[in-house]
This record gives C-alpha cells, structure tokens and sequence, in this order.
C-alpha cells in the first residue's frame, strides 16, 4: 500500500481515481464514531447497514446506512 491511498490502497492502480476516492469518503464515514441520541456519548459504531450500536448504553438502533 502507498502513501496517502488510505483504505482504497488495497485495490492498487485498478478501478481509476474518482470511484476509488468515492469509496474512500463512503468507509471514512461508516468507520467512524458518532454521539448517541440516547446517552449523548460518543460511543456509537456502525454493526451493519443501517443499524447502529452504542458501546456505553447497549442501545441499538435504526439509521442511515454510513452514517447516523
């Protein structure tokens, strides 16, 4: 993997820059960590499309599919 590919390094000089910047953008926001509307902590994390979980509260809920 280069330098500064990110997680689209994996698919190397196949599938041309601009759907591998899409997907770039697309797992960022899956991956990360929202706040609970529950508990308002910073501890929800994605489980499968469309349901989200939070690691304080144990509440698990329905949102977007990559993001809350």
């Amino acid at each position: 993997m280069g330098k500064g590919q990110g997680t689209t390094g994996r698919f190397g000089t196949r599938y041309g820059r601009t759907p591998k910047n899409k997907l770039k953008k697309i797992e960022a926001k899956q991956k990360a960590t929202y706040t609970c509307p529950h508990c308002t902590y910073k501890k929800v994390k994605r489980v499968s499309s469309g349901i989200w979980l939070c690691n304080k509260c144990d509440v698990k809920f329905a949102g977007r599919a990559y993001e809350i």
